[in-house]
């Protein structure tokens, strides 16, 4: 029998936008290109310069959140 992860896919910020996990983009399997706070691709389907930018704030702000 297959075990599924027990971290969840997603979770709700306090102004009640959605957030998808990075074992969420994992399952997914690629880059989906907007810019989601824990892409674990390195947001390679994101268009320059927002591609940098989340780079260099991921960066100074740790990997993952």
């Amino acid at each position: 029998m297959e075990q599924k992860s027990q971290e969840p896919d997603y979770y709700f910020l306090p102004d009640g936008r959605l957030v998808f996990t990075a074992s969420y983009h994992l399952k997914r399997g690629h880059c989906c290109g907007n810019g989601c706070r824990h892409c674990p691709y390195d947001f390679v389907n994101v268009r320059e310069p927002r591609r940098s930018q989340l780079l260099k704030e991921r960066a100074q702000n740790g990997k993952a959140e």
